[in-house]
């Protein structure tokens, strides 16, 4: 079978090596793609907003799955836009991406089927946010409601912080439309979970647990990125958490998209914070995670493209979802000064240092080919991911494998999975 994957991060990457073991896929397409796809797919000069060029291709190539990695394109409706031409696709209509495109109606859709989360208000007016603030309790979080590069979201620790965050995002328009309504909500303590989750409309299933590094510079500090790193599993979801997630959170999500009549068919992601009065949701998203894909696919045992049509045949209940009994560890190698300022186009060296090491992965996010140098082309320019028999394997594997690639400017944090030591 032929397949297209839409998108060109670390994540298509990710999802592109495991649709390459599949022994059913003959032929690998990714639009845009990026350097490193290139050495599985063959890479199509198509943006992944562009539908109907994408449909069109897909009709032409007789590709017989389409795989969604991005979110954009999902909240923007591409899948109505294959499943309309007959074309078989995996991912969330744009009727239930919403559920990543919209926080305000992922967080009303919480409150109205009781999923445990955080107290908010929704705010469409500055002067009222900022009038909510006065005799809000600090720290508190505001969160840009449309979708933002997974930046959108501030920790303000001070009133004048929260005002300013305020300013920032709805007057000043930092992440654009997206700011027009924010979401202002307590702030919750405790761990971060990601589970990612397979679903047909009616059935789910969680893949392993990961836990995301979100903020750019070590022990936390600096400003929110995309992902500075991950690990696999999370020490801290054990199976008391599982239990809880499965019955109070994971079902009932999907279960209130059937109602809503936006069945979900494609990758829930779920945002926990394991908080002293247990696990409530911080945030979903309507796709694979990034970085967490690229911890959470490896260490996958089943055929992904057997697991994804199964999904949108809604057959989803006769998958017997298995993963290895070990540990990933990814630390992205990002341009010093993302997510702010950042150059270019420097040539990167060592990547032939991966190939034929098992266990170890590049997976390439910001990079091109020029002539026939691979150059960095994004703030976060690739994921480098390690397993082992145990997480303090996986993490040590990871950062030796750091030291196997180069290129100018080069950054990466220090302390991706330092929770680890605290579970030893």
């Amino acid at each position: 079978m032929k397949v297209l994957i839409v998108g060109s991060g670390g994540r298509e990457h990710a999802i592109a090596t495991s649709v390459n073991k599949s022994d059913k896929v003959d032929k690998i397409y990714c639009a845009p793609g990026n350097a490193g796809i290139a050495g599985v797919a063959e890479c199509v000069d198509i943006g992944a907003m562009e539908f109907d060029k994408l449909a069109d291709f897909a009709e032409k190539n007789e590709i017989d799955l389409t795989i969604i990695g991005m979110d954009d394109p999902l909240v923007g409706g591409v899948v109505d836009v294959f499943e309309k031409r007959g074309l078989r696709v995996f991912g969330p209509r744009k009727n239930a991406a919403i559920i990543e495109g919209s926080k305000a109606f992922s967080k009303d859709l919480m409150k109205k089927y009781n999923i445990p989360t955080a107290a908010y208000e929704n705010f469409d007016n500055p002067e009222a946010a900022l009038k909510y603030l006065e005799t809000a309790k600090m720290p508190i979080v505001l969160k840009a409601d449309g979708l933002a590069l997974g930046k959108g979201v501030l920790i303000c620790n001070t009133l004048d912080e929260a005002k300013e965050g305020v300013k920032s995002l709805m007057l000043d328009k930092q992440f654009g439309d997206a700011g027009n309504q924010i979401v202002i909500e307590e702030f919750m303590t405790g761990r971060e979970v990601s589970v990612l989750c397979y679903c047909d409309g009616t059935h789910i299933k969680p893949m392993t647990s990961a836990q995301d590094h979100k903020r750019a510079k070590d022990n936390d500090e600096g400003l929110n990125t995309g992902g500075m790193g991950t690990f696999s599993p999370s020490p801290f979801y054990n199976d008391e958490v599982s239990r809880f997630c499965e019955e109070k959170v994971y079902q009932p999500t999907m279960d209130a998209m059937k109602a809503e009549g936006r069945d979900f068919v494609g990758i829930l992601f779920v945002g926990l914070m394991l908080t002293e009065d247990g696990p409530k949701v911080l945030e979903y998203n309507a796709r694979f995670g990034d970085p967490e894909a690229q911890v959470v696919l490896p260490r996958m045992k089943n055929d992904i493209v057997d697991v994804m049509n199964a999904c949108i045949d809604g057959k989803l209940d006769e998958v017997d979802l298995q993963f290895e009994d070990n540990a990933a560890v990814c630390v992205v190698l990002a341009s010093d000064g993302y997510p702010v300022a950042y150059e270019k186009g420097k040539e990167i060296t060592g990547l032939e240092n991966f190939e034929n090491k098992d266990g170890y992965y590049v997976f390439h996010a910001g990079t091109k080919f020029d002539g026939d140098k691979i150059v960095t082309n994004g703030g976060r320019v690739l994921g480098v991911t390690a397993k082992g028999s145990d997480l303090v394997e996986a993490r040590k594997n990871a950062y030796e494998a750091t030291k196997w690639v180069s290129f100018d400017n080069k950054y990466m944090r220090n302390d991706i999975g330092k929770a680890i030591d605290e579970v030893k």
